[in-house]
């Protein structure tokens, strides 16, 4: 397609989407990808020299800026962010009352579950792999397949899906809601403009007012802003690799991916991919397999990989990554360069106050019950 050989010529290729609150219905591939073996152990050679710091910074400096036709973020009140974190650790927003936001996207394990598919209502398991929630509000959009333009529109789609959190409709979310005094309170300070602030769409304004403070800088961060002692030489020979193999045509932006899509086997076709990605939501053939690249910001802590959850290792999906996005086979010492520098990309949690679960209101005789059905 015309678009990849764009890509192509951009700067070389693209390393491609490494990794999923979605679930989708597509059956799971049954040919399993393979990596080229690691190379066969050489000689010892002389250490490699110390790439040129400053040199290196500059050069990734010019990926990793905001893009500047971004669109300046919402006006959050206090009120709405910590409305928004309890509702977040709120698991009477599932039907059964056993499914949290926190549940897939843990707050103290980098916004992730660390499974392959996530577990939803009755135990229910899709076939997309559950994303971590740092780093989100820097997206293009949200779920692998970009069907949700906003933080606040992917907010809604969980706690409606019959996989996820299965409440039946949005009366539901509201009658929950309204039925405790403390939330109606909370509400009424975080909306205080219109005549019904106990919404649907208010919750999921306040829930993503809460993940837009979820962010995480990294030593990577420190050694853009000059401090070139904060990556080792093999971090920074890492880093250098990234960027002159062509990784930042996908890897970009303030969080290091998910401001574009990208097809998954852009070079060579990636084995048994029957998931239609960004065709889902869109219906163009043009986006047959195509997911929207995903931040790589906390890599290391966040496996495991890809939208199904089917690479374990980071290692192994940069080997991966190699041969179907880059048509190479990868060296060991490559290998080894990239995923330093990944690893330097595990960033600082916010501090325990604002991402532990609050305490939540008691139920009331006014609130709908768990439904296991």
């Amino acid at each position: 397609m015309t678009r990849n050989r764009l890509l192509l010529g951009f700067t070389l290729s693209a390393l491609g989407a490494l990794a999923g609150c979605e679930r989708s219905s597509g059956a799971a591939p049954d040919e399993k990808p393979t990596a080229p073996a690691p190379a066969a152990a050489q000689v010892a050679a002389a250490k490699p020299a110390a790439p040129d710091a400053d040199a290196v910074a500059k050069l990734a400096a010019h990926f990793f800026q905001a893009p500047r036709n971004q669109a300046p973020l919402p006006t959050d009140t206090e009120a709405q962010v910590a409305l928004g974190r309890m509702l977040f650790h709120e698991p009477r927003l599932s039907k059964n009352h056993d499914v949290s936001c926190n549940s897939c996207h843990g707050l103290t394990t980098f916004g992730v579950d660390n499974k392959a598919l996530s577990d939803g209502h009755k135990g229910q398991k899709g076939t997309r792999n559950s994303p971590t929630v740092y780093n989100a509000a820097h997206h293009i959009a949200q779920f692998w397949d970009g069907r949700a333009a906003t933080l606040e529109a992917q907010a809604e789609g969980p706690m409606m899906n019959p996989v996820e959190m299965a409440m039946p409709d949005a009366k539901r979310v509201e009658a929950t809601l309204s039925s405790m005094p403390e939330y109606a309170n909370r509400f009424r300070a975080a909306f205080p403009k219109g005549g019904k602030p106990v919404t649907l769409a208010n919750a999921a304004r306040a829930l993503a007012a809460f993940e837009r403070t979820l962010t995480t800088p990294s030593r990577f961060d420190r050694f853009l802003a000059g401090e070139h002692s904060a990556l080792s030489a093999q971090e920074q020979r890492g880093l250098e690799a990234f960027v002159t193999t062509g990784c930042t045509t996908c890897h970009n932006g303030p969080a290091v991916g998910g401001a574009s899509f990208q097809k998954l086997g852009l070079v060579e076709a990636y084995p048994a991919l029957t998931d239609a990605g960004r065709f889902d939501a869109t219906k163009n053939e043009d986006d047959r397999g195509y997911f929207r690249v995903p931040t790589l910001r906390n890599v290391e802590m966040t496996g495991p990989y890809l939208h199904d959850g089917s690479v374990k290792d980071l290692p192994t999906m940069v080997r991966l990554m190699g041969r179907y996005q880059l048509g190479r086979t990868l060296k060991d010492g490559e290998v080894d360069d990239l995923v330093a520098f990944l690893k330097s990309l595990t960033g600082e949690l916010p501090p325990a106050e604002r991402i532990s679960a609050p305490p939540l209101p008691p139920s009331t005789k006014r609130t709908p019950k768990p439904d296991p059905s």
